[in-house]
C-alpha cells in the first residue's frame, strides 16, 4: 500500500462550487476511483488550499496504468474539465503534476 498526500491551490471565488459538486459525484468517477485501487480518499480545505489523502492499494508494477485509466475516464466523462478551472497548481510543483504530490515526513498506524 502507498500513502499520498497532495495539495493544490482553490480559487477563491470557487469555493461553495467546488464543495457542492463533491456532495455527490458521479458514480462513474467513483467506480474508477475504487477500480485503479484508491482507497481513503479524501479532500480537505484551509485557507484556500486544498490537501489530498488517498491510499493505493495495488501492485507497484500496475500503479501508473491505473492511475492513467483513471485520468482517462476523467478526460472521458468531462469530470475533469469542472473542477479543474477551480484550481490554481502550486508553481513549485513536479513536471507533469496537477496537483503537487507532498513528501511524507510522519505515520503512525
Amino acid at each position: 500500500m502507498r500513502r499520498f498526500g497532495q495539495v493544490i491551490k482553490l480559487r477563491p471565488e470557487a469555493e461553495t462550487e467546488y464543495k457542492r459538486i463533491h456532495e455527490q459525484i458521479p458514480t462513474e468517477i467513483e467506480n474508477a476511483i475504487r477500480e485503479a485501487g484508491i482507497r481513503n480518499y479524501s479532500i480537505y480545505l484551509k485557507d484556500g488550499y486544498l490537501f489530498a489523502y488517498m491510499e493505493y492499494h495495488g501492485p507497484d508494477d500496475e500503479y501508473e496504468a491505473r492511475m492513467a485509466r483513471l485520468a482517462q475516464v476523467s478526460r472521458d466523462s468531462g469530470w475533469g474539465d469542472i473542477p479543474e478551472p477551480m484550481q490554481e497548481p502550486l508553481p513549485t510543483r513536479a513536471e507533469g503534476e496537477w496537483w503537487a504530490t507532498m513528501e511524507e515526513v510522519f505515520h503512525q498506524d
